[in-house]
């Protein structure tokens, strides 16, 4: 029976660590000094990347990567 019940639970346990990718690594820690009205903002404590979101909760996704250009 363990020897049944072991794999089952091992890979329920891997699903769970590995079922949202887009935010593994993310962090995020709302910010309440800047939110803006009915946006909430949010900064990722891993990256440093910062989000507004009006819906409950934090961001879905990582938005490191969709920092505009420096000027």
């Amino acid at each position: 029976m363990l020897l049944i019940l072991a794999p089952i639970i091992f890979g329920f346990v891997a699903y769970l660590a590995w079922r949202n990718r887009a935010v593994r690594g993310c962090r995020w820690r709302a910010d309440s000094t800047h939110n803006k009205g009915a946006l909430r903002m949010y900064r990722c404590m891993a990256c440093g990347a910062e989000a507004f979101t009006a819906t409950k909760g934090q961001p879905q996704s990582c938005k490191k990567g969709l920092k505009g250009p420096s000027l």
